[in-house]
């Protein structure tokens, strides 16, 4: 995967300058031994609520919740759609905690993607559990450091890898955009290839036509559903033409429209979106990279084949391949299974040509060599066809306030 162009410098975004999150903040808290011992210390001491050394279930809610917040999910309790994670996630103190910090690992990598992510991890998660039967019912404040430790420095190292990019949109790029030279021609461009049913309104066309500009039009992705409802929906009640629900031609398109763009630049204006901003081109440079370091490609291979089951013979069914491929991922510049699609195409065709899903049971060294020939044929599929990725996720308020406190530094 190639890396991005950003760097800590700050750049021009929407009406200013954005921030950079490229893990190094992260790297130089945990290897500062003093302050990250009394980081940990810290964070241990406010969920350790009976004083006992130990972080028990109950003890152990505040973190999944405080995350499960600035991932956006709703409060426990408030939505049957996000209760199932929080349910599933509590049973067991050690998953818990491991759920908690590979959300905060992920957060900066998913953007866009952050339900099918946190449904897949729970999957992962779940058979974890009934390897491990659920039974240690505490966390010790030296294994809480451990963990913390291995997945900040995961998440660093996923963030030096692909940096986010903070932008404050706050509409003068918008406005920027819509007086332009190039508006008109683009605009006529993306109205001849809206769709639209027959006898598809005015408003019809103009929320369509918002939801395919982007962040380099100075537009935040309106499929948020806030960025819908207390930005683009109040701009289109007051701003709406007369003939709002006629099919319009292509010139009372491009009028009302614009209309319409000014009105949420100014609702920018005045209540700006922070917006979490990606970019990943998957070209198999990274498992071309794996596949010539023999050292680091057995170790990830090993490891691979411990967090998968064995019959008594130590054999492995080939179902377990895709299992397999997720752990090797992160070392291979992959994405997780089931957080791009356009990836997922790819992985699955190769499955498939691999006979993944027969269920045969192999050794462990034909499984290794089977993962191996995988690998070698995702990259040759991505050397010929690079997929090019651009997220962007809005940064709703827990992340930014008070409410998601586990990661701020102690004071």
């Amino acid at each position: 995967m190639e890396k991005g162009n950003t760097s800590k410098e700050e750049i021009r975004t929407s009406g200013g300058n954005g921030q950079v999150l490229d893990g190094s903040d992260i790297m130089e808290l945990v290897g500062n031994e003093e302050v990250f011992s009394s980081f940990v210390d810290h964070k241990f001491q406010e969920l350790d609520r009976d004083k006992n050394g130990e972080l028990s279930v109950k003890e152990l809610e505040p973190a999944v919740a405080d995350i499960g917040a600035a991932l956006g999910l709703p409060a426990q309790g408030s939505s049957p759609d996000s209760d199932h994670i929080y349910s599933e996630v509590i049973p067991c103190p050690q998953l818990s905690l491991y759920i908690f910090l590979k959300l905060v690992e992920m957060h900066g990598r998913i953007a866009g993607r952050k339900e099918r992510i946190v449904g897949f991890i729970m999957i992962k998660l779940i058979v974890l559990n009934e390897f491990t039967h659920g039974k240690q019912e505490k966390v010790s404040k030296t294994e809480f450091k451990e963990v913390i430790s291995d997945f900040l420095l995961g998440m660093a190292a996923g963030l030096k890898r692909d940096p986010i990019v903070i932008l404050r949109m706050d509409g003068e790029d918008l406005l920027e955009f819509i007086k332009g030279p190039g508006y008109e021609t683009e605009m006529v461009s993306l109205f001849s290839q809206l769709e639209s049913p027959a006898g598809g309104s005015l408003h019809h066309h103009i929320v369509k036509a918002f939801e395919q500009l982007t962040v380099d039009q100075g537009m935040p992705p309106s499929s948020d559903s806030w960025v819908m409802s207390n930005i683009v929906e109040p701009a289109l009640q007051s701003c709406a033409g007369q003939d709002h629900d006629e099919p319009p031609s292509q010139e009372t398109f491009l009028v009302e429209f614009k209309k319409v763009a000014q009105c949420v630049a100014q609702r920018l204006k005045e209540q700006p979106v922070i917006v979490a901003h990606n970019e990943n081109t998957f070209d198999g440079s990274g498992i071309k990279r794996l596949l010539s370091n023999k050292f680091e490609l057995d170790k990830n291979l090993n490891t691979a084949i411990e967090n998968v089951p064995k019959d008594r013979n130590g054999k492995i069914s080939k179902e377990y391949l895709r299992v397999a491929l997720d752990t090797v991922a992160p070392s291979a510049d992959l994405p997780p299974v089931g957080s791009i699609h356009e990836m997922d195409n790819v992985i699955v065709e190769m499955l498939k040509m691999m006979n993944a899903d027969d269920g045969k049971l192999v050794k462990e060294d034909e499984f290794k060599k089977v993962l191996t020939e995988i690998l070698g044929g995702i990259m040759l599929q991505l050397e010929g066809n690079p997929i090019s990725i651009s997220s962007n996720s809005v940064v709703h308020e827990p992340l930014a306030t008070s409410s998601s406190t586990f990661l701020q530094p102690s004071s």
